[in-house]
């Protein structure tokens, strides 16, 4: 149905890989860029994804300034760092109210500025500037970017009021968009810069996906909002598909045919783009010799040295978590983790662990596909499990409703427009979801309350900081409820809430959760237990090619027990989601 993928199927000078977390990014970023390269084409592969892990994959210390590969002629590669461009515009916007603002003031604008939304410009402005070089594009015959930019990035780059000064003459606070007002003299850079991506001549956008459900909507999510501002030029790569598998090992043909289950559900979307597969391979993706196998359709399991599964790990398991969380009498648990990691199902069986020990417990989710109602609304054995659902979208309308209403009695017609665009931003969802939250949280005082999806650090440092100094933020963040108010320190009391981290086995899901820990860590909210879902090395599979998958997870799982987790459980992978109260029983008792 779908053709192998490899740089033959490459026709421009720009490319753009972009995914959801742990589909494979660098890895097939990397691939490509050894492949063109080996093929006599001078190539430039560029990382600004913050948790960049292009050395790792490449073996070699990268800065922001282009260096050669030495174990391949014609490849140059860089590691740009949006962090550390995203504190520079900080304080490039901040700067100037250090004298005129109290401290306190100036804290909460710095933090109003922590958000995604400010790493997104940086990481933005950083490879424009690359691509502004003329001599640096003429001198590569292909320069491939490691984490494309988002719709949302490139919806603001291209608004109209953005550019007209309006933070620089207001004394209201700071918004997402702040680095913009320090950055105007870049306007028709970066206005040419997003013409060049909507140029199908010179641009090529690789969705790269797994052969799963989530991955392939989340694909389809991305191909629609960037078709939608110009970017045509598209092509899907479904990364990890394992080529055959072992009749009488159980968990390899139920991977096979789960896989098989997702290729043949690709939204219709996605199905008007050219598809192209990349094999689910036994070893890891590190090292220039291992990149140049992932092409080769000729590979066997048996042509790679596959590690045997070494070690021992003593881990706990799920029902540990539970019986932790019971016996410290915990009222207020999350689950947190980039998608596709398994959070909402740990969710679910959480809350049924704490059911079946007598506690009385109330489970929501802002995942308006989880279905967790459906899950279990026909069991009779939930009486004292209660369920709902927060819809983010609606949640966000009201939020903005609310703060629009109130901005009008004191915002001129620009200020307005300027507002209606700065709450566009993935800051206002945030927050308007953990009010939502705050709101369960509060009518539930009397039950066990189990969070799918958390709010990050930064939501909760804005929110405490909005509580004191409302009045100057009160244009961005409108009043705060008196349900967030009560719960913002409830979250901070270790000896009622607990923060638990879903991660894989995988370096990009470690990665990611590890900085969200720092990033809970800011607010003084400190994870106890992290959980690593779907693990192959907790299975006995006996197929080569998942075997020597079970092999790699052994660096990531050390990882986390032995740096980064105060307790640390395990749960083996699983061939389908669990639906209905007895079948979460029984997960839980893996």
């Amino acid at each position: 149905m779908n053709q192998p993928f490899n740089q033959k199927n490459i026709h421009t000078p720009f490319l753009f890989f972009t995914g959801k977390g742990g589909v494979g990014k660098t890895s097939t970023a990397c691939a490509t860029a050894v492949a063109l390269a080996d093929a006599g084409k001078k190539v430039l592969l560029v990382s600004t994804d913050p948790a960049s892990n292009l050395q790792d994959v490449l073996e070699i210390e990268l800065t922001n300034t282009p260096i050669s590969i030495p174990s391949i002629t014609n490849l140059y590669a860089c590691n740009l760092d949006p962090e550390e461009a995203a504190k520079n515009y900080r304080e490039k916007v901040v700067g100037p109210y250090r004298d005129k603002l109290p401290e306190a003031v100036v804290a909460t604008m710095e933090e109003q500025l922590a958000g995604a939304c400010t790493v997104e410009i940086a990481a933005f402005d950083e490879f424009t500037s690359l691509l502004a070089d003329v001599s640096t594009v003429n001198e590569y015959d292909h320069i491939i970017f490691d984490t494309a930019p988002t719709g949302h990035t490139l919806r603001l780059l291209r608004l109209p009021t953005a550019w007209t000064g309006f933070l620089e003459e207001s004394t209201h606070g700071a918004s997402c968009l702040g680095p913009l007002s320090g950055l105007r003299e870049k306007k028709d850079l970066y206005s040419k810069t997003v013409d060049v991506l909507s140029d199908p001549e010179k641009t090529t956008l690789c969705l790269v996906s797994r052969p799963e459900v989530s991955s392939m909507n989340e694909a389809n999510r991305a191909s629609v909002e960037l078709k939608g501002i110009g970017i045509q030029n598209q092509l899907l790569i479904i990364n990890g598909v394992l080529q055959e598998h072992v009749m009488d090992d159980e968990v390899s043909s139920a991977f096979y045919h789960r896989q098989q289950h997702a290729l043949n559900q690709i939204p219709n979307e996605l199905q008007q783009l050219s598809i192209y597969t990349l094999p689910f391979v036994s070893y890891s993706l590190t090292g220039i010799q291992n990149l140049r196998y992932l092409f080769k359709q000729t590979f066997s399991a048996q042509s790679i040295e596959v590690n045997s599964v070494e070690g021992n790990v003593s881990m706990n398991k799920l029902h540990d978590v539970i019986d932790d969380l019971s016996n410290t009498n915990k009222r207020i648990i999350f689950t947190m983790g980039k998608g596709g990691v398994g959070k909402t199902t740990v969710a679910s069986a959480i809350a049924v662990g704490l059911v079946e020990k007598g506690h009385k417990v109330h489970l929501t989710t802002t995942d308006p596909a989880s279905h967790i109602q459906n899950m279990f609304e026909n069991d009779s054995q939930n009486y004292r499990l209660t369920i709902s659902a927060i819809d983010p979208n609606k949640e966000v309308e009201k939020y903005k409703d609310e703060v629009l209403l109130k901005a009008s009695k004191e915002l001129d017609e620009e200020g307005l427009v300027y507002l209606q665009e700065d709450l566009s931003s993935p800051c206002t969802e945030e927050i308007a979801v953990f009010r939502a939250f705050a709101e369960v949280v509060a009518k539930s005082e009397q039950e066990i309350v189990v969070i799918d999806t958390a709010p990050t650090g930064h939501t909760l440092l804005l929110l405490d900081s909005a509580q004191n100094y409302h009045k100057e933020l009160a244009r961005s963040t409108g009043e705060v409820p008196e349900s967030v108010t009560k719960l913002l320190p409830r979250l901070k009391n270790q000896d009622e809430t607990s923060v638990v981290i879903v991660t894989l086995a995988e370096t990009t899901p470690v990665l990611e959760a590890e900085r969200l820990q720092k990033d809970l860590q800011r607010a003084d909210i400190k994870p106890e237990w992290w959980l690593i879902n779907q693990s192959m090395y907790a299975t006995k599979t006996k197929d080569p090619v998942l075997k020597g998958r079970a092999s790699s997870e052994m660096k990531w799982i050390k990882k986390v027990k032995e740096d980064l987790a105060i307790h640390t459980a395990i749960i083996p992978w699983i061939s389908e989601e669990k639906i209905g109260y007895d079948e979460i029983i029984d997960y839980v008792k893996m």
